[in-house]
């Protein structure tokens, strides 16, 4: 019954547990008549726990679900009046030191491992494929014959096309490639957000990325009486420190 998935979880440290799959199952609770039944996908973990499943927020939101931790219940509405499970104190302390003494069996990870960095296996070399034109560089790996670097430096001048050094640069995609729409259902209203207000640095910043895009036909001037969204800058991973602009919707 197990379905496979490549999503893993993560700890708080860091850490990454792979799973073995997802599945799908019924749960009923409550005690009749006020009780509900509900399809629960849960993610398979494979470890020890003392604890069978554990029940997540989403699950809690689909049951309308109020949780009382002092008094150990959950309350929901049903059908037939309010449903609510009571806990067990006993089981529930059983079940907290059980999983106290499972951590102090657990293998700790020093911090140093955790901190380490992989070294590459090969360099990188910077090769020039515009003799007139210096900005135009990339990198190549430094394992490769003489030969083999050669040919590999001649077909990437000889494909320069392909290469996007500007907004300028990158080509319209037609429309029966891809295109993106927002999934906005006409039975809601639109909404404006309040207009941000930014630092003059940022401010600018905003212009000169909005002038580029304008001069790349990439966006143009629309006007929504009724909707607004703000933009959101977005620090690029390169050393060049810049920002790329998306809106948050």
């Amino acid at each position: 019954m197990l379905i496979p998935t490549d999503v893993p979880l993560v700890g708080f440290g860091g850490t990454r547990v792979y799973l073995p799959g997802a599945v799908t199952l019924s749960v009923t609770i409550g005690n009749y008549p006020q009780q509900i039944t509900k399809d629960v996908t849960f993610l398979v973990v494979d470890c020890s726990s003392a604890y069978n499943a554990i029940l997540g927020r989403p699950t809690l939101n689909s049951w309308k679900a109020v949780t009382f931790t002092y008094h150990l219940m959950v309350k929901f509405p049903t059908q037939y009046g309010v449903g609510e499970v009571q806990g067990d104190q006993i089981a529930a302390r059983e079940c907290y030191i059980a999983m106290l003494e499972m951590d102090n069996h657990l293998p700790a990870m020093c911090i140093e491992e955790r901190w380490a960095v992989a070294e590459p296996i090969e360099g990188i070399k910077e090769v020039r494929l515009d003799d007139t034109k210096p900005e135009w560089m990339t990198k190549i790996g430094t394992l490769a014959s003489l030969s083999v670097h050669q040919a590999l430096k001649s077909f990437l001048r000889d494909n320069l096309d392909v290469f996007a050094w500007s907004h300028e640069d990158i080509s319209r995609i037609n429309h029966s490639v891809i295109v993106h729409k927002l999934n906005v259902s006409p039975s809601f209203s639109p909404v404006r957000q309040k207009k941000r207000v930014f630092a003059q640095e940022r401010d600018r910043a905003i212009v000169e990325e909005v002038r580029k895009l304008q001069e790349a036909r990439f966006i143009r001037k629309v006007y929504y009486p009724d909707w607004l969204a703000n933009v959101v800058m977005v620090k690029k991973a390169n050393e060049s420190g810049g920002c790329a602009l998306t809106s948050k919707i």
